[in-house]
């Protein structure tokens, strides 16, 4: 087995070693990184939430209110009014009975599989599903099965032959609805009609379609009104809402069970209460006239973009090489965008992954555009 050091060695060599760059500033759609001011293409910041004043107006009532921790794990004492409060507003905005909320989108996946899912059981996972499902998806101890992304055909065979294989099993079926690394959608209709002909159970990770997607912004499950049809949506409170955290909306049956389960909750020490203020009040807004006028912000410089309907806009070039180089490239120009590699995505598909905001004007767009045909030519 190689030292740490070798292992460093053949990351740099392969082009896949990283390493943490600070910024200088807060996050915002400008940030200074190394003393210079840049453009920020890379954040999931999609409304421009996180340094909105109403959001940081409640994060700081939220502190001096119920202080700065929870102190404990929910089920000892660190249940607290605004995780409560929180909980019940997901669960009526998802248009479900019940919702659990954890310290990040990661937690709720590693907590709700396993706790869903067991030896006797079936997972079967799209193959451009984030990390955080294919890695709770092994550590549940089901039978995990993978198909291509986004192939209905194959996807049905699977169903078909584990039902038939396992007449009795828990079936679960996982997809994202906006996928982080390619910015399509899933085709969402067309699952919920498969897992419902098959017995299936379905977990919709609505990751990057919260706060965009929807007439509310509760994403593509509700774009599509099929909230009520879906077993599990998970979401993050970490990307459009400009703050951090996980939740599952399901039935109180499910989530019931997960509070019982779920480790990742139940062995944690609850989130911040101040943080579930927040992101209460983050929600509010979200679904809100101003919400609202964000999206319509947002889909307008996605259109400019000539994106196609998400705010994640990936220019696949192949080698990691490339990749960095146009990264670097932009960088000088006074652009942040990423440069995406293995094993965030496939071998040989190496990127740049840009991320829209509703709090980019128009003449950034344009500017980043003309960078673009610079690097990528």
């Amino acid at each position: 087995m190689p030292s740490p050091a070798e292992s460093l060695r053949q990351l740099a060599a392969a082009g896949l070693l990283r390493a943490q760059r600070p910024l200088d500033s807060p996050t915002g759609v400008e940030v200074i990184r190394d003393g210079r001011r840049l453009w920020n293409f890379a954040s999931n910041d999609y409304l421009g939430l996180a340094r909105h004043p109403e959001i940081e107006a409640a994060m700081i009532e939220g502190v001096q209110r119920f202080g700065a921790g929870a102190a404990a794990s929910r089920l000892v004492c660190g249940t607290l009014p605004p995780h409560r409060t929180l909980e019940i507003a997901i669960a009526e905005a998802k248009q479900t009975e019940a919702a659990l909320t954890f310290s990040s989108g990661f937690a709720t996946a590693l907590g709700a599989l396993p706790a869903v899912v067991g030896k006797s059981d079936f997972i079967i996972l799209d193959k451009l599903s984030h990390a955080c499902l294919v890695d709770a998806a092994r550590l549940s101890g089901a039978t995990l099965r993978v198909f291509p992304h986004n192939d209905l055909e194959k996807l049905e065979r699977l169903l078909l032959t584990t039902r038939a294989k396992a007449p009795t099993a828990r079936i679960l079926v996982a997809t994202e609805s906006v996928f982080s690394m390619d910015g399509d959608c899933c085709p969402l209709r067309e699952i919920v009609d498969l897992t419902e002909a098959y017995d299936a159970l379905l977990l919709l990770d609505e990751a990057h379609g919260f706060g965009v997607l929807g007439e509310n912004g509760m994403g593509l499950a509700e774009q599509e009104n099929l909230q009520h049809r879906i077993t599990f949506q998970m979401g993050t409170l970490s990307k459009a809402a400009g703050l951090s955290g996980g939740y599952l909306a399901a039935s109180q049956d499910w989530i019931d069970l997960l509070t019982n389960r779920a480790r990742s909750f139940i062995y944690s020490t609850a989130p911040p209460p101040a943080l579930a203020h927040a992101a209460h009040a983050s929600l509010g807004l979200i679904r809100s006239q101003t919400g609202k006028n964000l999206r319509a912000k947002l889909q307008s410089n996605i259109a400019r973009f000539a994106a196609h309907g998400t705010p994640i806009v990936p220019i696949v070039l192949g080698s990691n090489q490339a990749a960095l180089a146009a990264a670097t490239a932009l960088e000088h120009a006074g652009f942040l965008v990423p440069a995406i590699r293995y094993p965030t995505v496939p071998r040989g598909t190496a990127r740049l992954r840009i991320s829209l905001s509703a709090a980019h004007d128009p003449t950034t767009l344009d500017l980043l555009a003309t960078a673009l045909e610079g690097v990528t030519a």
